[in-house]
């Protein structure tokens, strides 16, 4: 069975959600590929992750975006490609695209968003080309005739939900909250883990060959009000709400350059301006994740709460 399964080469393997999607990729039986730089198999925190990939059968082989030669052998090893480099590397994907249209044998392209729909995000004037970026890189695929899959995850619950969405900080309040807006807009936050085993269960889909898949599974989209009940259940404590309006919170993003700003741009784009959640999946050709693959089982925002406690 695991030899009909496409064999997926996974760049970015040692990141956080490139190491994540590597793990769903083997437990479900793809023959998975890494591309590595030679520098990872000198850094400390990359070493545990490489012993892990090469004790689990995963073939990694060394190269980058930049060595051209490397990159399209490394290509045409694989049915897939799925790359999972941060944010500060999206153009790097403009030297993967013409190795992935020479090597000619890439049945699907997962390039690197897993984030919100950069078509549809209403802050490119504030999120220094962020968003602007990725959807420049869709564009080049879809004019190279690449077939490809879009992941749009929304947050990753390691931003902002660890702080119940106030910046600055790194653990939630037990006093007081602010809330930005009417705090009735909702965003969706998933976990990385989770995020890789929809990935994954995308590959050979063919439901999302040229498709975006959004998720938005239940539990985990939730307006800043009732993040902030549910964590008040929790605790057993009610907390002063200090509300910020939109015209406040854009000031403050003004007020401070990019990328100090960063947490108030994402927030202004969730929370205010509803990026997640402003428009209807299937009106816009998309689908949504849950309801393709009803059977993986993911952490609800609430689930994940109680881990702060």
């Amino acid at each position: 069975m695991a030899s009909s399964k496409s064999k997926i080469l996974i760049i970015g393997i040692t990141g956080s959600l490139g190491f994540e999607i590597a793990k769903a990729s083997i437990n479900a039986s793809h023959p998975t590929f890494g591309l590595v730089r030679d520098s990872a198999f000198s850094d400390p925190n990359k070493l545990n992750k490489i012993r892990f990939l090469l004790n689990s059968s995963v073939t990694l082989l060394k190269g980058s975006l930049q060595d051209e030669t490397r990159l399209i052998e490394a290509v045409k090893q694989v049915d897939v490609v799925i790359c999972a480099v941060s944010s500060n590397q999206v153009f790097d994907q403009k030297l993967l695209i013409p190795a992935i249209k020479q090597a000619g044998c890439i049945k699907r392209f997962f390039p690197s968003e897993f984030g919100a729909d950069p078509d549809r995000t209403q802050v490119s004037h504030l999120d220094n080309n962020f968003y602007t970026r990725k959807a420049e890189i869709r564009r080049i695929i879809e004019a190279e005739g690449i077939p490809h899959t879009y992941t749009c995850c929304n947050f990753f619950m390691s931003v902002l939900l660890p702080s119940l969405v106030q910046p600055g900080r790194r653990t939630p309040p037990t006093d007081k909250a602010i809330v930005f807006g009417d705090g009735n807009v909702k965003g969706v936050f998933v976990k990385e883990s989770d995020v890789a085993a929809f990935t994954i269960s995308a590959v050979d889909d063919p439901r999302t060959l040229n498709k975006t898949i959004y998720l938005r599974p239940p539990g985990n989209v939730h307006s800043l009000n009732e993040l902030i009940e549910i964590w008040e259940i929790k605790i057993g404590k009610n907390l002063e709400r200090i509300y910020i309006t939109e015209e406040e919170l854009l000031k403050k993003i003004l007020e401070n350059p990019y990328p100090y700003n960063w947490e108030l741009v994402f927030i202004y784009s969730a929370f205010v301006k509803g990026d997640h959640t402003y428009f209807d999946i299937d009106s816009s050709g998309g689908l949504e994740g849950t309801q393709l693959y009803p059977h993986i089982k993911y952490t609800t925002i609430s689930e994940y709460l109680d881990t702060l406690l």
